[in-house]
């Protein structure tokens, strides 16, 4: 165990910062493309609010427009997987399921999509949870020209490292602030939290020492950043999110 990486990536202190260590080291077993996706709103049948997920990759940008922002991935099998298991799987079951005929039309899509963007051996871990709206999952594409049959001698050497360093990453990326629109400002911030204490809008305006309608329009804009119609909700999720209740650093 690489016990450098684990020292940088619990001391990274923004989201960014914990992603590049993390796929700098990646790199070192011949995972070279990753893409990790993150929800606290998952339900039976959805992973929520698409502004709602929190999506890191290092995929080329044609890859990521078909794959993310067209929503293929709500038919990608190793995303069905993810939401279904926790631990790690290989590929290889994917390319077992797609010569027997086990996929839908949507999967047989999304696998084909794979296959020429040559996103093709490689492994999926999903993380444990305690809530049963949040999950997180990461996809760790193999370089071009790796077989799934030596992804699999990899991971047999060093997956257990693997998935620790995974597992460590993801912990520390849902403790950072992050965002899926744009960031709340310090006064946005500031009141929420007082929102969040219970007090009330006047008693809000005495602590901070501005007008009733000041701190009336410094929630409204909260409330639209977040994309949520109470305050009540954008307390919730600006909690969620970590963008609340922080420490500046």
């Amino acid at each position: 165990m690489d016990r450098t990486y684990l020292e940088y990536v619990t001391e990274a202190q923004t989201v960014e910062e914990v992603w590049t260590l993390h796929s700098e080291k990646m790199l070192d077993y011949g995972f070279d493309r990753l893409i990790y996706g993150f929800t606290r709103f998952m339900s039976s049948n959805s992973l929520g609010d698409p502004d709602d997920l929190l999506i890191l990759s290092n995929h080329d940008p044609e890859y990521m427009d078909a794959f993310i922002s067209e929503q293929q991935y709500h038919h990608a099998p190793m995303v069905k997987w993810a939401r279904e298991n926790t631990g790690a799987c290989s590929w290889g079951w994917m390319k077992e399921n797609a010569r027997m005929g086990g996929f839908t039309e949507s999967e047989k899509r999304v696998f084909e999509l794979n296959q020429r963007m040559e996103v093709t051996s490689g492994y999926t871990v999903s993380f444990k949870s305690v809530s049963s709206r949040a999950r997180g999952a990461i996809a760790l594409t193999a370089r071009r020209g790796l077989t799934q049959d030596s992804v699999d001698s990899i991971w047999e050497k060093h997956g257990r490292d693997i998935i620790v360093m995974n597992n460590v990453a993801h912990l520390k990326i849902i403790t950072l602030p992050y965002t899926s629109k744009r960031s709340l400002t310090k006064r946005q911030r500031e009141a929420l939290e007082w929102v969040g204490d219970g007090k009330t809008t006047q008693d809000i305006a005495m602590i901070m020492g501005l007008t009733q309608a000041t701190i009336e329009k410094h929630l409204r804009l909260a409330r639209e950043a977040l994309d949520v119609e109470t305050t009540a909700q954008a307390v919730l999720k600006a909690s969620v999110q970590n963008q609340i209740f922080i420490v500046d650093v």
